[in-house]
């Protein structure tokens, strides 16, 4: 899944808590109105109807939030920079899907740095419940070859269910096979391709390798061993 539409999809579930807690008029009724267009794709109308949320309204973070998501979505990412970190803000720090989107949007734009604080503090703003947050950090810092921490992080992510989890046993097995824990690498791959029903190209080829270095492995063990004995002998 793309980093766009995993965001879109984050807005289609903030929808639906929408829809869900619009019992009072007021900036409920106009989140309301804002979530089914974006379910739409009429982002810019749904921003018309989340700045109608007062500023004094205890939706208005949410609001923030979800005008930051249409800009995303408009391919706005410095706008939706923005408004995520004043939602984030108005909420003190406690607003976890926030700070993950600002990491996203942040990534987007090759602000690394700041993608990782970002991630770290959406991580810490869920007290740790927070897998797809912990899955993107151990891309960061696998991209920096950082390979432990990441296998840590992929690690942690695995653990828990979401459209991750495969992902995350596959980039675990790939940081365990960098390693050289080749057999803990097969395992991740296999797990990668199990839970996606055999659906998982980059997981396929990685257990393909996998299996073709340990054969490597196992047949520079035997001539060791045959250099051995011809060395005695």
């Amino acid at each position: 899944m793309s980093i766009r539409k995993l965001i879109l999809g984050m807005s289609l579930l903030l929808m639906i808590a929408g829809f869900a807690s619009a019992q009072n008029l007021g900036g409920d009724l106009a989140i309301t109105r804002g979530n089914k267009l974006v379910a739409q794709g009429y982002y810019k109308l749904a921003i018309n109807e989340y700045e109608r949320v007062s500023s004094s309204d205890e939706t208005y973070a949410q609001a923030l939030y979800n005008i930051g998501v249409c800009y995303y979505e408009l391919w706005k990412t410095d706008e939706a920079i923005q408004f995520y970190k004043r939602a984030v803000e108005l909420r003190r720090g406690e607003y976890p899907i926030a700070y993950y989107a600002l990491g996203v949007a942040l990534e987007d734009l090759s602000r690394l740095v700041e993608a990782r604080e970002a991630y770290r503090l959406a991580i810490k703003a869920s007290h740790g419940d927070n897998a797809a947050a912990t899955h993107r950090l151990g891309v960061l810092f696998a991209r920096e070859g950082s390979v432990e921490t990441a296998a840590k992080l992929f690690r942690a992510a695995s653990r828990r269910r979401g459209e991750h989890a495969s992902a995350s046993h596959n980039n675990l097995g790939v940081m365990l096979a960098r390693m050289g824990q080749l057999k803990e690498a097969e395992t991740e791959f296999m797990i990668a391709l199990r839970e996606t029903n055999g659906q998982f190209g980059d997981a396929a080829h990685n257990l393909k390798l996998c299996r073709s270095l340990l054969a490597t492995t196992q047949n520079r063990d035997s001539l060791r061993d045959l250099k051995l004995v011809l060395d005695v002998r």
